[in-house]
């Protein structure tokens, strides 16, 4: 049954596109000689078995991007996922939904760091053996925008995918999460040419809105550190000339004084025009929040643009989806959970409560965060915000899914998460129902239980100073290959 989309949300897409600008998916010179948007070639490679070795040329270093990387305008993009769809007989709306989910349309062509490469993310290994020259320029590269997405239609149509796509798709990468949410964009992108782009446009909105108020709060936590720092040491010269026996040193460590309070008037003056900037931004970013904010009710939208996910009167506290949000099952020392999300994603109350606590001046450990109490009254705390909202102040109240800021690495952080744990910290935030049935939805474990053995059953943890094994989720973009009479495609989980 085709999902059916609300009609504030076809409402707000079809406004959106009339007043669209094809400035997102930008349009760049392209160097002499190079071919973009060509139609594909006459003879195409069959699906039914894939590339012989040394059949095709490649980059010589596949994984190394190339100085020059292409970006097309929407027409250039809607016209390519079309002819690809069509020679494989793939639709072109799932073509599109895995360009966007992989690459982000080509912005974040990697390599990531599983070592997936180019427009639709191919494994090396896996390009070796369904990677094809499309654009006719006698190279199948990744890269190219042409090559890739008519490779993965090719991939796609192997593995099934003109009678079984979800069986494709998850040949493709095998998570159902990452199945739903290409399905369900396929979905939206099926109720008109233009969803696609207009959908686009809100999400560049919003994420260069967060990332402007992440980047302008990091530059006003640095003025009024190094601010305080020079107030410091125009104190500590001040006390030392009030303590001076000599009228020299006295002048000596008063001119010194002076040259400190110079450095602290200067530091105020860059403060200054910081939180103006972030004042700008924030306006920025109520703008753009306001205009997805019809859109990001679709289900398949929602991780596109950071939305709350809500279940059972909680709500996961990061917003982006299982594709960039990620937690263990463990934290390294203690209980609590570091939830890992790109820097300025959303970060929102867990459920409805009251603030007990909030800083903006980062913690030495926590860094920026906030302590809340929930309505069924635990108690919890944030830590690492790259940003704390302006009005998540002590004795607030807040609702479930309401933004409390943005994801960062203040205080002692070695990468952007959000630190969630409980107060007292003796019971572990993943155990919880709750943050369990988020699991595929909201996020992705960042690692799976270890294998099940006759010998060694798998135990998860019996105690809050107990924990399990787990072992790092393998690569699972492969082929296997088929020993049987006639060629087939065989996919397992381990990608092995």
């Amino acid at each position: 049954m085709r999902r059916l989309v609300p009609i504030a949300l076809t409402l707000a897409l079809a406004a959106l596109a009339g007043t669209a600008r094809a400035d997102v998916f930008a349009v760049v010179p392209t160097p002499q000689g190079a071919d973009v948007g060509l139609a594909a070639p006459l003879v195409l490679p069959s699906f039914d078995e894939p590339t012989l070795p040394g059949a095709v040329a490649v980059p010589a270093s596949l994984s190394t991007p190339p100085a020059f990387e292409l970006q097309l305008s929407y027409p250039q993009l809607l016209g390519l996922w079309q002819r690809a769809g069509a020679a494989y007989g793939i639709p072109w709306q799932v073509l599109a939904a895995i360009n966007e989910v992989e690459s982000n349309f080509g912005r974040n062509m990697g390599p990531s760091s599983a070592g997936a490469i180019g427009w639709m993310q191919f494994m090396p290994s896996t390009w070796l053996s369904w990677g094809i020259d499309a654009n006719g320029d006698g190279v199948a590269d990744p890269w190219n925008p042409d090559d890739a997405i008519f490779s993965a239609a090719r991939y796609l149509a192997a593995a099934g995918g003109a009678n079984d796509l979800p069986r494709a798709v998850y040949a493709y990468n095998h998570a159902d999460w990452y199945v739903n949410e290409v399905l369900g964009l396929a979905d939206l992108y099926g109720q008109n040419d233009t969803t696609a782009f207009s959908l686009d446009r809100l999400q560049v909105s919003l994420d260069a809105a967060e990332s402007s108020v992440a980047a302008a709060s990091s530059r006003l936590l640095a003025a009024h550190a190094r601010a305080r720092a020079a107030r410091r040491l125009q104190a500590l010269w001040l006390r030392r000339a009030d303590a001076a026996p000599l009228l020299s040193t006295r002048l000596d460590d008063q001119q010194q004084a002076g040259l400190a309070a110079q450095r602290a008037g200067a530091a105020e003056t860059r403060a200054a025009r910081a939180s103006s900037a972030l004042a700008t931004a924030q306006g920025q970013l109520s703008q753009a929040r306001q205009a997805a904010a019809p859109v990001s009710f679709a289900a398949a939208a929602a991780p596109l643009l950071g939305a709350p996910s809500y279940s059972g009167g909680y709500v996961f506290p990061v917003g982006g989806g299982p594709g960039l949000v990620s937690a263990a099952h463990i934290h390294h020392d203690y209980p609590a959970v570091d939830i890992a999300a790109p820097a300025g994603s959303p970060v929102y109350a867990l459920a409805d409560g009251t603030i007990l606590r909030a800083w903006t001046v980062p913690d030495p450990t926590c860094g920026i965060g906030l302590t809340m109490q929930t309505f069924d009254g635990q108690v919890w705390t944030y830590c690492h915000l790259a940003y704390l909202e302006p009005a998540i102040t002590p004795g607030v109240s807040v609702t479930g899914g309401e933004p409390v800021g943005l994801v960062g690495s203040t205080g002692d952080a070695t990468g952007p998460h959000l630190h969630l744990q409980l107060q007292p910290a003796t019971q572990w935030p993943q155990r919880e129902a709750w943050f369990e049935g988020f699991a595929g939805t909201a996020f992705s474990w960042s690692d799976v239980p270890a294998q099940e053995t006759s010998t060694q059953p798998l135990r998860f943890m019996a105690a809050a100073d107990t924990a399990p094994a787990f072992t790092v989720d393998a690569p699972v973009f492969a082929v296997v290959p088929s020993v049987a009479s006639k060629p087939v495609v065989l996919f397992s989980r381990a990608g092995s």
